[in-house]
Parts: C-alpha cells; sequence; structure tokens
C-alpha cells in the first residue's frame, strides 16, 4: 500500500508526473547502476585493463538481467547501500566475466554517477516544459499588452499597470530560470569514478585516463577532482528547482488572489467537476494554483535539506549523503507537478477584462492621484502639487465623490493643468500606464 502522496493511488499525480516518477523509480534507478557499471567494463577494456569479451559480456549481461528485488532489498537492508548487493547479481549473470565486475569502483562512484544520469534526465524534462511555459507567458503577454489594471502595493491599489506587465514579470523570471538551468548543466552533469578515499589508488598511474574515459562512455563531464563530499553540484540542481517553483509560487498567488470573488480579474480553466465544492455548487476553486503554492513551499524545505547535506565529514560521509536520497526525486516530482500545472492553467486562463476595468474605477481616480500630481508640479512646485492633491485624495475618502470633480473645483489645480478636460484625462487610469507596453515588448524579444 502507498503511504506517501509521491506514489499514492489518489494523489500521485497531483504531487508528480508519470514521466518523472519513471525517471525515480526503483527499476530505473537500478538501471543506472547496471549503466554505469557497464561504462566502467566497457572504458577498463578501452585501455586493455580489462578483457574485451569480458566487458562485451558484462555491458550484456547489464541489459538482459532480471535482477531478484526482493533479494536486492534485504541485502541493501543488511548492507546500508544498494550497490554490493547489486554487484553480487550482475557478477553471477555475466559469468566468468563477472570477476571484472566493479573493477576498482567505490560505492559512492556508483551511486552518484547514477543519480547524475538521473539529473540529466531529470533537467531535460524541466527544461523542455519551462521553454513551454514561456511560450504561453509570451502570447499572454502580448494579448494583453495593453489591458489597464490595478496595480498593487502592500495588497491596496496603487497605480495601473496592464495585465500584459503583469505576465511579462512572471515571464521574465521564467527566462532567468531556463538560463539557470543551461548554465548549470556543465557543472551539474560530472561522472564519478574515483575509488574507495578518491584518490584511485586502486587503479595506479593511469586512473585518471580510466576516470576519463569512463565518463566518455556516459556522455558526461570529467571532474577536477573527486567530489564525493563536495556537495555543490547536486545541491545547485534542487536550488534551481526551489527558484523555479518559487517563481510559479508566485504567478499561483497572484492568481488566486485575482480569482477571488472581489477581485474577479482571472479565473483558472474550466473542467466539469475541477475544484468543485462538495456541498457549494457555486465553488470553482483555484486548484492549480494550490498545488503549484504547496509544490513552492515543499521544495523550499529540500533545499535546505540539501544545503544543509552540503556538510560531509572527511573523505567520505556519515550521514548527509543519505538526504539527497529523500530530496532528489521529492524535489523533481513536485517541480514536475507545478510545471504541469502551471502550463495547464496559464495556457487556459480566462481573464475578465471588464473587472480589471471595474476595479480600476473603484476608488474614483484615486488610483491616479500621482498622475495629477506630476502634471501639476511643472507649474506648482512637485510638494506643493503633492499637498494640493492630497488635500483632494482625503476629501474624496472622507465625503466620497470622484477625484477629477473635486480636483476640477480648485483653481489652482486646474491652472496647472490647462483646464477641467485635461484633469479628466489625467484622472483616467489608462491615461497613466506608463512604460508597461514598451518593458512588455523589450521581455518578449528577449527570446522570441
Amino acid at each position: 500500500m502507498a503511504s506517501t502522496v509521491f506514489d499514492s493511488t489518489l494523489f500521485r499525480d497531483m504531487f508528480g508526473t508519470a514521466e518523472m516518477r519513471e525517471i525515480f523509480s526503483d527499476e530505473a534507478l537500478v538501471g543506472r547502476y547496471l549503466e554505469t557499471e557497464a561504462a566502467l567494463a566497457r572504458a577498463q577494456a578501452r585501455m586493455g585493463v580489462v578483457p574485451t569479451d569480458a566487458a562485451e559480456a558484462i555491458d550484456a549481461a547489464s541489459r538482459s538481467i532480471t535482477i531478484n528485488y526482493d533479494r536486492l532489498r534485504r541485502e541493501t537492508e543488511n548492507v546500508g547501500y544498494p550497490i554490493l548487493p547489486l554487484v553480487h547479481q550482475l557478477s553471477d549473470a555475466a559469468g566468468e566475466a563477472g570477476r571484472y565486475v566493479h573493477w576498482g569502483a567505490t560505492t559512492q562512484d556508483i551511486m552518484d554517477t547514477a543519480n547524475v544520469l538521473q539529473l540529466r534526465a531529470a533537467l531535460k524534462i524541466v527544461a523542455r516544459d519551462l521553454r513551454e511555459l514561456r511560450r504561453i507567458l509570451a502570447a499572454m503577454a502580448r494579448k494583453y499588452r495593453d489591458t489597464p489594471m490595478a496595480g498593487r502595493t502592500h495588497l491596496q491599489q496603487a497605480l495601473p499597470v496592464t495585465f500584459g506587465y503583469k505576465a511579462a514579470v512572471w515571464l521574465s523570471s521564467i527566462d532567468r530560470h531556463i538560463e539557470r538551468v543551461d548554465q548549470a548543466l556543465p557543472r551539474i552533469l560530472l561522472g564519478e569514478f574515483s575509488g574507495a578515499a578518491g584518490t584511485l589508488a586502486s587503479i595506479g598511474a593511469r586512473g585518471l585516463e580510466m576516470q576519463k574515459l569512463f565518463c566518455e562512455e556516459l556522455g558526461l563531464h570529467q571532474p577536477p577532482i573527486t567530489w564525493h563530499v563536495a556537495r555543490d553540484g547536486i545541491a545547485e540542481a534542487v536550488t534551481l528547482l526551489g527558484l523555479i517553483t518559487g517563481t510559479l509560487g508566485k504567478i499561483a498567488s497572484d492568481t488566486m488572489m485575482m480569482s477571488a470573488t472581489e477581485f474577479g480579474e482571472v479565473s483558472e480553466p474550466f473542467a466539469p467537476g475541477r475544484g468543485a465544492s462538495s456541498t457549494m455548487p457555486q465553488k470553482r476553486n483555484p486548484i492549480s494554483s494550490e498545488l503549484m503554492l504547496a509544490a513552492a513551499k515543499a521544495v523550499r524545505q529540500h533545499v535546505a535539506a540539501m544545503l544543509d547535506g552540503m556538510i560531509h565529514d572527511f573523505e567520505r560521509a556519515t550521514g548527509p549523503w543519505h538526504l539527497e536520497w529523500v530530496s532528489l526525486p521529492e524535489s523533481f516530482l513536485l517541480t514536475a507537478s507545478s510545471l504541469a500545472n502551471a502550463k495547464f492553467m496559464l495556457a487556459g486562463l480566462v481573464v475578465h477584462e471588464s473587472h480589471m476595468r471595474a476595479n480600476l474605477d473603484l476608488t474614483h481616480g484615486l488610483i491616479v492621484a500621482e498622475a495629477v500630481m506630476m502634471a501639476a508640479a511643472p507649474k506648482l512646485g512637485r510638494q506643493h502639487a503633492h499637498d494640493v492633491v492630497y488635500d483632494a485624495c482625503r476629501t474624496a475618502i472622507e465625503r466620497g465623490g470622484n477625484l477629477a470633480d473635486i480636483l476640477a473645483g480648485v483653481p489652482e489645480i486646474v491652472d496647472a493643468l490647462g483646464g477641467k478636460d485635461a484633469i479628466r484625462h489625467h484622472c483616467d487610469p489608462a491615461n497613466y500606464l506608463g512604460l508597461c507596453g514598451e518593458m512588455v515588448d523589450r521581455v518578449i524579444a528577449e527570446n522570441p
């Protein structure tokens, strides 16, 4: 029976994806161990350390072996690591060539390299999804480039922005994440073959050459030195996921707030029954956003664990390494879920432009008080213009009424702006959008 959301029949597709689960499944992980052992044998055969026919037999056995998982589990629990038990089974399957399995390697060499192979496959999915999300957000920013809405600071209306501007802000973070993933790959995708204490003493003078060939066999970079206890590359991978899910959590938070009844500016895509309440037929809860926010909070904890897990003692750690076994798969599953929900939600987001405009008018012009102040400042001086408009705002707040009408009764503002029509122009939020449109264009143009 499943005991966590990651393997639960009920919840697993809410907290992961089938594609990412496959990468981190037991079968796939053991397959990576076998792939790594076979690559080592092939590299050693290229150097003449292992007979070519033995390497071929090991390689064939790694592909055809039927693993006894019950035996592997029992022996792993006893040893504490799965590699020695797996080597027993692979050696048996390879027959006479089995004597050359795992030649000169240590358990962590195989496990670290297998994890890097998993990371390569997992980050490929993450990078793909980020690029798909970029296309969705770019289209949204372009479509709503000039759609005015209330910009909010401290949960209060501040100045007008456009919805395209908001989408472009989201998009700019996604662009940086794409760049971060691309830049991080050379630091993360390092092979590991260094022997017991990382010195390659069991191989001798040609150890670095063997390490190079081993990495070539797997398409990984050769490290400049052993990284058994230098875990920054693995920690960087999960920290990247923390940044990505953090951005998605921000998008989710904005979407949920704008979906609130009192805002009514957007709605998540409609699907029959999605987000429904068991008692309130009218409900349409922002489920995708809720899952994105949960993922951000959960991955953040894994980032902390991975940073803590960097503190290894001496040349082989006594415990911190095991944190990676927990945090790596869960972080990638949560990130995959968040990206999948973001793509679904944003691709079908319903934008209520009329509600955005209605919310802009809630304050009867107060949201553009700065526009009037700055327009009057050249003639009245910035501080005096501020004080006059401030008094008019207080009147509007305390007595009610439209800011433009109140300002029209202030002779020095009428004079400073050149008439009442000018006041009404400056009090229209759609006329005070700053450089929203130009900024949207710049973000879209960066990666067309």
